[in-house]
Order: structure tokens, then sequence, then C-alpha cells
């Protein structure tokens, strides 16, 4: 459930596979300065806070993805290099709530990372609209991961 009491949006998922071990993916997404580089709707992402293994707990970011413009900050949850999650912990103007991961298991040489999103939206989004921002983010964001990982 949202703040306002409506179930959370539907989710979108993706995965794609890379060809570097799950803590050299692990290291890229915890550079979260490095974001506005890779992760196209990303203009910028400031860790405000570390947690006490060393990696941002959380992180202020301003995005930029057409439809959905905002900034907001999460509070991340990191479990080695297997899996982080992350949640809203101040909404921004339009965005109320999002929740995500990043899932990252071995596969042969490489990895298996699978990317989860919902966002909630404060104005009033026709669904189809919504979901297809989410799928843009979410492919960008595993394109722009795997050729930032490959092409270190």
């Amino acid at each position: 459930m949202n703040e306002y009491g409506k179930p959370m949006a539907d989710r979108t998922t993706s995965s794609i596979t890379i060809a570097a071990d799950p803590a050299t993916i692990t290291a890229v997404i915890a550079d979260f300065p490095s974001y506005p580089g890779w992760a196209g709707q990303v203009k910028s992402a400031r860790v405000l806070s570390v947690g006490d293994d060393g990696r941002p707990e959380t992180v202020r970011f301003v995005l930029d993805a057409g439809v959905i413009s905002d900034e907001y900050t999460l509070a991340y949850s990191w479990r080695g290099d297997e899996a982080v999650d992350w949640q809203i912990a101040e909404p921004g103007k339009m965005v109320s709530a999002l929740t995500g991961s990043y899932r990252l298991a071995p596969r042969g040489a490489g990895t298996e990372v699978t990317y989860d999103l919902a966002v909630d939206l404060k104005v009033p989004m026709i669904g189809m609209i919504k979901r297809k921002a989410e799928k843009v983010i979410v492919d960008t964001a595993l394109k722009g991961l795997k050729k930032r990982v490959e092409g270190r």
C-alpha cells in the first residue's frame, strides 16, 4: 500500500547478462556519483549517508525521464554482492513511492542481473504511459550498467 492507502503500482522487471562477476557489478551499482554518465535519466546522484558496510545508505537523485522529472531520496539495503533493494525515503514533487531491486546471479562466465521497479506518482497518469516510462528506465539502466561494467 502507498501513503494514500492505494495498492502499489504494477512492477516492471527485466534481466540482462553481464560479462563480469557480481562484485564488479555491485561496485558499479554502488558508485552513485557516476550514474549521470551511464544511467540516462539520472541527472545527479548524491550520497547522503553510508552504512556500516561502507556502501551508500541514502542517495538524493535528480531524475529527468521525460514524463517523470523529479528530485527524491532513496534508502538502500545491500545483501553482499547478491542483491540491493531500495525504497523512497523522501518523496519528490511527482514521485510518491518508488521501490526497486537489483538481483545478481552468477551464470557461467557472467552474471544475470534482474532489475525490478515500481513507481507511484502523485499526479494521475494513464497506467500504460507510466508502465512505458518504467520500462524505459529499467531497460536504459540495465543496458547502461552492462556497457559501464564491460567497458571498464
